[in-house]
């Protein structure tokens, strides 16, 4: 087996598994926000159990392994077909392994093959940099967020919502609102304003790779992640939909340039279970590194 192999493995095994630091750390101050005694505390508690029976038997955190999706920065001239197709063994393996549900359907027969490769599956997106390095990022997005995201095209007369940040905040708003008790709450937000339909979804997605507790560098999109974040979580969601003050643990917003006769706003909704985690390898392909 081979370096790449064996460390593609290891990094889906422990992003099935373990939740990164920033995720564990925005549950705590979740838990200890909510009020005693109440079903949002209860739920948390219900969650934080979860996460450590999953780390210390070293088995998914949630039984929807969901879709995987590898993001990777690589040199220039790095060869892209061998990384790809060691990618999809890892997955077949880490399948095998039981660090990943079989959990990938053909669309047209509904069958399942057992080893999560398909058309689509594993989705690999490829980026070319100047460092020696490569890195490795890993995202699994289970069904039932994906299933709540949500794209807007403004304006919308009934939502008040024009062609301006007042608008994307509602919009995004709404999509907080639409996915209440789904999406296995608190949930996490990655949101672009702009793009197309497809660029859109791709950029927002994105934005799970940021950590929940850094800051924009756009000062008008750092004002509206903090508003949007203090304003759903006094909806009183809460929860799973129990209410309560904890709705979302982040909002991470990007804008993509557009054409003038759209304007996009692409909503993905990330569940608590936050299954992102990243590695940078050496030179024998080994992991050097852990990202988050």
């Amino acid at each position: 087996m081979s370096a790449l192999l064996d460390s593609l493995i290891e990094l889906i095994r422990r992003t099935s598994a373990e939740l990164p630091d920033d995720v564990n750390a925005a549950l705590v101050r979740s838990l200890e926000a909510e009020k005693k005694g109440t079903i949002a505390e209860s739920a948390l508690k219900i969650i934080e159990r979860n996460i450590e029976l999953a780390k210390r038997k070293s088995q998914p955190i949630c039984q929807d392994t969901g879709s995987v999706i590898f993001y990777i920065g690589c040199p220039v001239g790095a060869d892209q077909i061998t990384f790809e197709d060691t990618a999809r063994e890892a997955v077949k393996q880490a399948t095998k392994k039981g660090y990943l549900r079989q959990n990938s359907v053909d669309s047209i027969t509904g069958k399942n093959d057992g080893t999560n490769l398909g058309p689509g599956a594993p989705a690999i997106h490829f980026h070319q940099h100047r460092s020696p390095e490569t890195e490795v990022r890993l995202v699994l997005k289970g069904g039932g967020c994906e299933n709540v995201g949500a794209q807007y095209s403004l304006p919308i007369e009934k939502l008040h919502a024009n062609r301006d940040l007042d608008g994307c905040r509602r919009v995004i708003l709404d999509a907080v609102l639409q996915a209440q008790g789904k999406g296995c709450g608190p949930g996490i937000l990655g949101v672009c304003i702009g793009g197309d339909r497809a660029t859109g979804y791709e950029f927002s997605k994105q934005q799970f790779l940021r950590l929940l507790d850094d800051r924009n560098p756009d000062p008008q999109l750092d004002a509206l992640e903090q508003d949007l974040l203090k304003t759903a979580n006094e909806l009183g969601i809460g929860p799973m939909g129990f209410g309560g003050k904890t709705t979302l643990l982040g909002v991470k917003i990007c804008a993509a340039n557009r054409v003038p006769a759209s304007f996009f706003v692409s909503v993905s909704y990330m569940c608590w279970a936050y299954r992102r985690q990243g590695v940078v390898l050496g030179a024998e392909e080994k992991i050097a590194k852990w990202l988050y």
